[in-house]
């Protein structure tokens, strides 16, 4: 059991399983910060949905980035730093265009609560992130 335990939290990995395993909670700790961040802006602040889901998600990136490198993926295909930040985000905002299409689509089309339509489109974005960075940043 502790080395499983191990394996799965402080080893170093290169096993996509074990990595897809660390993401989900990264993922998980980006998207706390991005829908506490959509619900405050929206609710506390006023800001339209849409652009404080464009905010929420930018702070999210950042967190998902940091936690990315010094804990889910150990290889990197990059050494300069500001390019490889680069991809990441220009990844972010592929990831940000598909979150606002989907947000949009389920809240305008759907008519599901705009916070539901978050949680559901983070699950969809979690799967892109993923593969489209361990596969252009983190092979």
């Amino acid at each position: 059991m502790k080395n499983l335990k191990k394996k799965l939290v402080t080893d170093q990995t290169d096993k996509t399983q074990i990595q897809l395993f660390r993401y989900i909670f990264t993922g998980g700790a980006a998207f706390i910060i991005d829908f506490s961040s959509l619900f405050i802006l929206t609710d506390f602040f006023g800001i339209y949905y849409l652009a404080s889901a464009a905010i929420a998600f930018v702070l999210g990136l950042i967190t998902n980035y940091m936690l990315s490198i010094n804990w889910v993926f150990n290889r990197r295909t990059m050494s300069n730093r500001k390019l490889e930040f680069g991809v990441f985000a220009l990844i972010g905002i592929v990831g940000i265009l598909l979150n606002e299409l989907f947000i949009w689509f389920f809240t305008e089309n759907l008519q599901i609560y705009y916070l539901l339509s978050k949680i559901m489109a983070a699950v969809i974005i979690l799967f892109w992130n993923f593969f489209a960075r361990k596969f252009v940043l983190f092979k």
